[in-house]
């Protein structure tokens, strides 16, 4: 009985007894499988003449069925070989190829903005926090001026001889503006006003003061933001201050500087014009051609003067610059001032009732002599007479007969002041209670 393997001696062939064994096809011939094949088939080998095989292990060959003719192969589909891309993937691969593209682009913009370009210096160290005073908090002086500026203007006004330029401020929201009388002196009553933003507004003139330079001026425009009013009482040498307006056109500009002096009592005027009078705050912040009738902010931002003036080393007739000496008038007189204006078209005059200068008036510096003394007025009130020597006004030393003038300007008629005065050899005291002038 056979299991259809050969269980002979190694080296004696497999092929039934009687017949030839069968050995390796001759050189360069192939060898073809019992049964049928074809001999370069992948898939078949001769086990039999494998030279490399274990001549004690048993071999099978497998023959394959011969084909059915007339019949053909079921197809069998790769499914690692690649089909046609269907319409989804057509249109998501040129959407990541943008979305690659893109943040790749964003990527090497942002380098070169860093670095300003391909191999460019990298500049400076890693910057650290920023100091206290760069953070600009609303007490400091960058805060104060976010917080005024919209309430400074530059003011226009047209006359024969061209048009004069200069500053405000709004002082009310109904469209008050105060700036200089020199300003709008010599105009036609007509304005314009330029607001912060860049917008502008007509205007006219309510009123004017020559003697102490306030002039008052009104937009047609409502719902204004108007400025803090301080106390130039209650100021001190030394105290920070910011000068605001349009010097040489250049709006919006702030200067900075201290409060230089107090009480620096002042006349200037145009030769044939008025003389103005008034004891004025002094400072050393940058002030221009420009910057008159702009407001003086102290460190709270509240205004504590008008920009009026400035000294000059140049000559008359040539055009003066800023050297750390400009004026402004208190802003207690103007406000006064002001309200004078709006309410009755004119400002009152505060006077002492007597005058000074003349023959005899000269005390070589030490006091203002009076000339004449009105019968009713607050001087004569208080038993002063004509002759006394006025040393001292509330404390303030007279050296000029301008400097009781422009003291007694920066007082409102009703206020009591004491006067130092001396008659003969003797000193004496006085309280007078000023009073508004008659016309």
């Amino acid at each position: 009985m056979t299991d259809g393997w050969d269980w002979r001696q190694p080296g004696v062939s497999g092929a039934p007894a009687g017949q030839p064994a069968a050995g390796p096809p001759p050189a360069g011939v192939p060898a073809t499988p019992q049964g049928g094949g074809h001999p370069t088939s992948p898939w078949w080998s001769d086990a039999l003449a494998d030279p490399w095989r274990d001549p004690y292990a048993p071999a099978a060959v497998v023959l394959p069925a011969a084909p059915v003719a007339g019949s053909e192969p079921e197809p069998v589909t790769d499914p690692d070989a690649p089909g046609r891309p269907r319409l989804k993937q057509l249109l998501l691969i040129p959407l990541v190829t943008a979305l690659l593209a893109g943040t790749l682009g964003g990527a090497l913009g942002y380098a070169f903005a860093l670095r300003g370009g391909a191999g460019a210096a990298v500049l400076g160290a890693v910057p650290g926090a920023a100091p206290t005073l760069a953070q600009r908090p609303p007490e400091s002086l960058a805060g104060v001026a976010e917080r005024v500026l919209p309430s400074v203007v530059t003011v226009r006004v047209a006359g024969l001889g061209g048009t004069s330029e200069g500053s405000g401020f709004i002082a009310s929201a109904d469209g008050h503006v105060i700036t200089n009388d020199h300003v709008v002196a010599g105009g036609t009553g007509k304005a314009s006003v330029i607001f912060n933003d860049g917008s502008s507004a007509s205007a006219t003139v309510v009123g004017q003061d020559a003697e102490s330079d306030i002039a008052v001026i009104k937009v047609s425009r409502t719902g204004l933001r108007p400025v803090e009013f301080g106390d130039s009482d209650s100021l001190a040498v030394g105290d920070p201050v910011l000068a605001m307006g349009s010097p040489l056109s250049l709006a919006n500009t702030v200067t900075a500087g201290i409060v230089s002096a107090l009480d620096r009592t002042m006349h200037a005027g145009e030769p044939g014009g008025p003389t103005r009078y008034y004891a004025a705050i002094q400072t050393d912040a940058a002030v221009n051609h420009g910057n008159s009738g702009g407001p003086l902010v102290d460190a709270a931002g509240r205004v504590i003067g008008v920009n009026s003036t400035i000294k000059s080393l140049v000559a008359d007739g040539q055009e003066a610059g800023n050297i750390g000496l400009a004026f402004a008038i208190p802003i207690n007189q103007a406000k006064r001032i002001t309200q004078d204006i709006i309410g009755t078209g004119k400002a009152r005059r505060t006077v002492i009732g007597a005058q000074v200068g003349g023959p005899g008036s000269g005390t070589n510096g030490n006091g203002v002599r009076l000339a004449t003394v009105e019968p009713s007025g607050p001087a004569a009130g208080a038993g002063l007479r004509a002759g006394d020597v006025i040393l001292k006004l509330n404390g303030r030393p007279m050296t000029e007969p301008t400097d009781l003038i422009a003291l007694v300007r920066k007082y409102a008629p009703g206020s009591v002041v004491t006067v130092e005065y001396r008659r003969g050899s003797s000193r004496q005291n006085a309280s007078v209670t000023l009073a508004a002038d008659a016309k």
